[in-house]
């Protein structure tokens, strides 16, 4: 007797959603890392488009519910919304940054000196992203690159002279604090080469944020949370358009931004005061800093031979 042929097994839904799941927690470990942008990762991954156009349709669906356009227009929009991509990429984000605060903040409180200095080298590798995106945009001239190289360096001088001045030492962040922060941090989801990690590095939240996150502290990370969300809606359409309106001026803002930021990545230094090198550390330091540049650098390698795979192929003359 021949065995009946079975018809074709469905694939198991958890099976197709892992891919997504395996995409967001890489998503999410590098975004508790400054120097390494959650949203250079998703250029990598090839879902950055996809992400920015799911996360768009969504702010449509809520503000078109909220300004009277009536529930039809908000379906249309979350309909439009690639639920199979976002939620389980939302789920694996979660669990890697709840699973892998605790061990970073432990580095980080440990070892402090290490951590800035792989921090820093992470950071500076990471200004190939928007220089070599504004690059492209610059004409083989000498005045607007003479003027493009004046605004990076007038942003980085400003923001290195503010990051020096005394700032005022709070114990314990209050909830308006907290959600300004996590407005701020989602716009490393849109700003090429910008870390949301370096972002609340650079305004003092990093380690209580990492704490948080390691203790489940829940009223921190919900007004967190709540800001993002905020963020999303408001500042990253913002920084979308401006991509799209003013892509030269914005990318050379926001390289003058990290380059003067990374003051506070300086691996030794006395409240806002740098101080000079350890003699008996800055061997391991230096070494430190060269393996976190060189994993950003290789990540930048991958993603411009990535789009050069995806780029459409120009027929034969």
């Amino acid at each position: 007797m021949h065995p009946t042929p079975s018809s074709p097994v469905p694939p198991n839904p958890s099976l197709r959603a892992l891919p997504s799941f395996l995409q967001g927690a890489l998503i999410g470990l590098v975004e508790l890392v400054p120097g390494v942008s959650g949203g250079t990762m998703a250029l990598v991954l090839g879902i950055y488009d996809r992400l920015i156009a799911s996360a768009d349709h969504a702010v449509h669906a809520v503000t078109a519910l909220l300004g009277g356009k009536g529930r039809a227009a908000s379906r249309t929009h979350l309909h439009a919304v690639e639920w199979r991509l976002v939620l389980p990429l939302a789920i694996g984000m979660a669990v890697a940054l709840l699973t892998l605060a605790g061990p970073l903040h432990a580095f980080v409180d440990t070892q402090p000196v290490i951590a800035r200095a792989l921090f820093l080298g992470m950071v500076l590798a990471s200004l190939l992203v928007p220089l070599s995106m504004v690059t492209r945009l610059l004409p083989p001239r000498p005045a607007p690159w003479a003027l493009a190289v004046f605004v990076v360096v007038v942003v980085a001088v400003g923001v290195f002279l503010g990051l020096g001045l005394p700032t005022l030492q709070v114990g314990e962040p209050q909830g308006w604090v907290l959600v300004l922060s996590g407005a701020a941090a989602v716009c490393a989801l849109v700003l090429p080469g910008l870390s949301g990690s370096f972002i609340l590095l650079t305004i003092g939240l990093y380690e209580p944020t990492l704490e948080a996150a390691s203790t489940r502290d829940i009223g921190y990370l919900a007004l967190f949370a709540g800001g993002a969300v905020l963020g999303l809606a408001t500042v990253v359409r913002g920084l979308a358009y401006l991509l799209r309106a003013r892509r030269r001026a914005t990318l050379l803002i926001a390289t003058g931004l990290i380059l003067g930021s990374a003051r506070a990545l300086w691996p030794w230094q006395d409240g806002t005061a740098l101080l000079a090198p350890d003699p008996g550390a800055w061997a391991a330091s230096l070494a430190v800093f060269v393996a976190g540049a060189a994993v950003v650098v290789v990540l930048w390698l991958w993603d411009r031979q990535a789009q050069a795979r995806r780029a459409p192929q120009r027929p034969p003359a």
